[in-house]
């Protein structure tokens, strides 16, 4: 599957160093991370954390697929705000998720300060504004319901958010806690900890099959035979390489990176910016003072994804941006297309195969899908130590919603 085309702004920003393949451990791995992304990193360092023996499988360079791709917006709030997220699974459940949410956000950032790279962890203020006034009600509701659970926000009407931010628009939530991240970097200073930490890291090294064997499972590769306790899928977006996905869809995004601006702020401390509007703009700032705009999604259909469509998407970004800050001056200096997977009931998918023991997935699709991967790998920690998460019933592969349906069966 390709997972993203066009001019992709991360890897420009660091050199990502080239692994030297390990030697295979003869005997068995505790665990076998099949996926070397943003998810199959932070799963690698909460199980290496806790003293087990792993590998990790990837079929590219780590952090080449859909991580070199992700904006790298951290926060706590869900595609599905929390209000409607309790009508669909019920009060407990949604405001136990939300909690288990922004408590992976505290960890990123004490994952972010362990790194001997800089992978600019800067913690932001998120703006989540009414695209017109049909939505104005939601967003006082969506402030209320966090509010009264703790959650840390603020309400902002249209003076407070044209006075702040210089946005025109009816109102906004403005949730503390978030964080903004150069992903390329972070994934890829993970996994030199990991190293350090013992791990051993197989790059451009495909999986194949797995079959059970003698109480193990035995991996078959590209760089031959691994024999492990359990495996875990960390595939993202990419086609399962054992199972089935349903209840879920895979589409499409697209991205615009401007040339550095010459304001020292785009706008009101560089917060994280998005709408409630579907499909949503959302903006943040980067390091060298350049604006990230993404926005503009689509079902993957069977249009070709050409040079073409990305240079127009990437106008018709520019001028969404300029509808929001019509003062600012943008030039485009990357645009891309990237695939990524959204669930029906956009919560992630994460745990145990219902049918095959030690088979594993953490499968964050949405648009949380860092702090996702940040919780999955907590649960899948918790659960090789036989401990149950808070949160794993409500992300289990087969589950079921508020009308009894079921989701996802692999």
């Amino acid at each position: 599957m390709e997972l993203h085309k066009g001019s992709l702004y991360w890897p420009t920003t660091y050199q990502a160093p080239h692994r030297k393949k390990p030697a295979q451990k003869e005997d068995c791995y505790d665990a076998v991370i099949v996926g070397g992304g943003m998810s199959g990193a932070l799963t690698a360092l909460s199980l290496l954390d806790r003293g087990l023996q792993i590998a990790v499988l990837e079929k590219r360079r780590f952090a080449a697929g859909s991580t070199s791709a992700n904006t790298g917006l951290l926060q706590y709030s869900n595609d599905i705000m929390l209000h409607e997220l309790i009508e669909q699974i019920g009060r407990n459940d949604a405001v136990d998720f939300y909690r288990s949410c922004l408590q992976a956000m505290g960890q990123l950032k004490n994952i972010a300060d362990r790194l001997a790279v800089n992978p600019y962890f800067i913690c932001r203020e998120s703006i989540y504004y009414a695209s017109g006034e049909d939505d104005a009600e939601r967003i006082k509701k969506e402030f209320q319901t966090l509010s009264t659970y703790g959650f840390p926000c603020a309400y902002w009407d249209r003076n407070d958010l044209l006075n702040n931010a210089g946005i025109d628009r009816p109102c906004a939530i403005v949730t503390f806690g978030d964080a903004e991240v150069n992903p390329y970097v972070f994934t890829n200073g993970i996994f030199d900890l990991a190293e350090t930490k013992g791990a051993h890291l197989f790059e451009f090294t495909e999986m194949l099959d797995v079959t059970e064997r003698g109480g193990q499972l035995a991996i078959s590769s590209t760089e031959g035979e691994l024999r492990t306790k359990n495996i875990i899928f960390t595939t993202g977006y990419e086609t399962l390489p054992i199972g089935k996905r349903i209840g879920a869809d895979i589409n499409r995004s697209y991205v615009i990176v401007t040339e550095p601006l010459k304001e020292s702020h785009a706008w009101y401390k560089d917060a994280l910016i998005w709408e409630t509007k579907r499909p949503y703009l959302y903006l943040r700032t980067t390091a060298d003072n350049r604006i990230i705009v993404g926005g503009l999604d689509e079902n993957s259909g069977e249009m070709e994804i050409t040079d073409e469509l990305i240079s127009k998407r990437g106008n018709e970004l520019r001028r969404k941006f300029n509808e929001v800050f019509p003062h600012l001056d943008i030039g485009i200096d990357y645009a891309y297309c990237a695939t990524f997977g959204e669930s029906i009931d956009n919560l992630p998918f994460i745990g145990e195969h219902p049918t095959r023991k030690n088979h594993f997935y953490l499968l964050g699709y949405g648009g949380n899908g860092t702090v996702y991967s940040m919780l999955g790998a907590e649960i899948l920690a918790d659960r090789l130590f036989g401990i149950e998460h808070p949160a794993s019933h409500i992300v289990q592969l087969a589950r079921k919603n508020g009308k009894g349906k079921s989701k996802m069966i692999l």
